[in-house]
């Protein structure tokens, strides 16, 4: 492949890589300005592979600050399918963790919202060698498509209310950054700004977490970014189950909430008194037995309603106890026959819990 680089900017790049690598004591950040164009060389191919790489990783080892953060996400922002702004989002939701000790309940929580006549927009991708068990790969078992294309998004959102892509035909510079873990053997920022992207340009994105303070970094960073663009878009980030957008029932959680440039945290308590045993097999098929109500499952039960508190408090701006209150009815109310025509043969195996899995 060829190599499409501009000489005349390694100079520009190299002082970027020389801001951040300089050590512990003489190391510094880059401003908000400064990662915009550090970003867009990078995205443009301005850059020699060297040169991303050793960004990349020390930003890696170092952490990435809300300013830089904000202004990657402007540039990546920038070169997103730009048809996917003209449909009509309520909720834009990056499930970029995968799971690992339960499955992706919030996927009921998704359908039973999109029964109340919003619309949902979800986006995410497989990274590699992380051992994951990844939307992508369970809505096939269930009967849902995955949309390639924003006509086919649109069709699907007119159809069920919710859609899927994956990031690879949505923003395939961030999608390929990811993918870099193969050669790296590590993740880099991509994964915090696929999480943080907003692919649809929704007014409301809710973004899990895995690493405690990071949520914090979240709503900071949107409150740069909204502020920069003079927006009022809405972010609620928080400590996700494995880090996804999934409540976990099991533990308090603090939930980062940025309403344009204003920033406010919402203590959430624990809604189950237990640790619940982890599943050694995660089996697809427990999600479509759980929404027909032929299986109950309480640990379920909790993370979906849970789940849905959070849309509601997103959407449409309901404290915390009412959100609790429509997210049951809401839950309880579903039309339980599954929506979706199940393959004659579901080719996907029980994931293996007990495996080995690469930490966030």
């Amino acid at each position: 492949m060829r190599n499409n680089t501009h000489p005349e900017n390694f100079p520009e790049f190299k002082e970027f890589i020389r801001i951040i690598g300089r050590g512990q004591r003489a190391g510094g950040t880059l401003t908000q300005r400064q990662a915009y164009q550090a970003m867009k060389m990078l995205i443009n191919d301005e850059i020699t592979p060297e040169q991303k790489g050793a960004f990349l990783m020390l930003l890696r080892v170092r952490e990435e600050t809300a300013e830089e953060l904000a202004g990657f996400i402007q540039a990546f922002r920038e070169v997103n399918e730009p048809q996917l702004a003209d449909l009509p989002i309520d909720i834009d939701l990056g499930c970029y963790a995968g799971k690992r000790r339960h499955l992706p309940w919030f996927l009921l929580a998704v359908m039973a919202f999109a029964q109340q006549g919003k619309t949902l927009f979800l986006h995410g991708t497989h990274e590699p060698d992380s051992n994951r068990l990844y939307l992508k790969d369970v809505l096939p078992q269930l009967g849902i498509d995955v949309a390639t294309s924003v006509s086919q998004a649109k069709t699907l959102l007119g159809q069920h209310g919710f859609s899927y892509m994956d990031l690879a035909d949505i923003n395939p510079k961030l999608d390929a950054m990811i993918q870099l873990r193969s050669q790296f053997g590590l993740r880099s920022c991509a994964n915090t700004l696929a999480r943080m992207l907003n692919a649809s340009q929704s007014a409301n994105s809710l973004q899990g977490v895995f690493h405690r303070g990071v949520d914090k970094k979240h709503s900071r960073c949107a409150s740069l970014v909204n502020e920069q663009a003079q927006s009022e878009k809405s972010i609620l980030c928080f400590r996700g189950e494995g880090g996804e957008v999934e409540y976990n029932p099991e533990r308090n959680v603090t939930l980062h909430l940025c309403r344009g440039s204003v920033e406010a945290t919402i203590e959430v308590p624990a809604t189950l008194s237990h640790w619940v045993t982890k599943p050694k097999t995660l089996d697809v098929m427990q999600l479509v037995h759980v929404w027909e109500g032929e299986q109950i499952n309480d640990y379920a039960s909790h993370s979906i309603i849970g789940t849905l508190s959070l849309f509601f408090m997103l959407v449409d701006k309901l404290p915390l106890e009412h959100a609790n209150t429509q997210a049951a009815l809401c839950w309880h109310a579903r039309n339980k026959s599954w929506p979706f025509t199940l393959p004659a043969t579901p080719d996907m195996p029980s994931f293996d819990t007990t495996g080995k899995h690469q930490a966030h």
